[in-house]
């Protein structure tokens, strides 16, 4: 299809001037860059009372989910013992307690992770 951008919706012609400190402007900017927006669609977006979705809260979401996966490969591997599996017979105590262990650091930095998404 070669439509161009823009094509079918209405022209934006109007312009609203808004004065703001030197530091409103860094964090205006700031924002709508967490965003990935430009600066005008990012302040037309919360004129207009739409949310405005962040880059940031996407990137710890990834995080999250990798950090699922790995407790959920750890979570197979002490299945496999725990069924005293034949793949698993010369792995020992300590090598579980180091797996439980992993699981736990696992943990902490998923609960960080949820920690910063409710800020």
């Amino acid at each position: 299809m070669n439509r161009k951008k823009g094509a079918g919706r209405a022209k934006r012609d109007k312009r609203l001037r808004v004065p703001v400190l030197p530091e409103e402007e860094k964090m205006i900017k700031a924002k709508a860059c967490e965003a990935g927006l430009a600066v005008a669609e990012y302040l037309r977006n919360l004129g207009l009372g739409y949310s405005v979705p962040s880059i940031i809260d996407n990137r710890q979401v990834d995080a999250l989910l990798k950090i699922n996966a790995d407790l959920g490969r750890l979570g197979g591997l002490i299945k496999l013992w725990l069924t005293n599996d034949e793949r698993t017979k010369y792995i020992g105590k300590s090598q579980l307690y180091m797996t439980l262990d992993t699981i736990r650091e696992a943990q902490s930095v998923m609960l960080k992770e949820i920690m910063k998404l409710r800020k």
